[in-house]
């Protein structure tokens, strides 16, 4: 018994997710001091999760491994502006991270049963 199409297809996801998370920390750090290590950070990220997310898409479909991917990345991205960049983290934010999680986690659920 090996691992189902659709949860390698999800490991693709989660990957592109984490490099992507990678690139916009790297360009927040580009952004504010540019140097070739930020910008290694912010061109690798991003490349690799296109790539990943591509890959994804042979065994997940393009309409979920994207939303997925693009749900997970802006919840990410706010919360890693917030914890290392001093974003503002009011009630609004947080609910609507909340309301991102909750749609990922429903497509996943909606994906697993099919």
């Amino acid at each position: 018994m090996g691992i189902s199409y659709i949860t390698i297809g999800w490991i693709f996801v989660a990957l592109a997710s984490v490099a992507e998370l990678v690139g916009v920390f790297g360009l927040s750090l580009y952004s504010q001091n540019r140097t070739l290590i930020n910008r290694m950070l912010y061109y690798g990220g991003i490349f690799a999760s296109f790539a990943l997310l591509y890959f994804s898409f042979r065994f997940l479909p393009l309409s979920i491994a994207y939303t997925v991917f693009t749900g997970v990345g802006t919840a990410g991205a706010v919360t890693l502006n917030i914890i290392f960049f001093n974003e503002s983290k009011n009630i609004k934010r947080v609910l609507s991270l909340v309301a991102i999680i909750v749609g990922v986690v429903g497509l996943q659920l909606v994906t697993a049963t099919q």
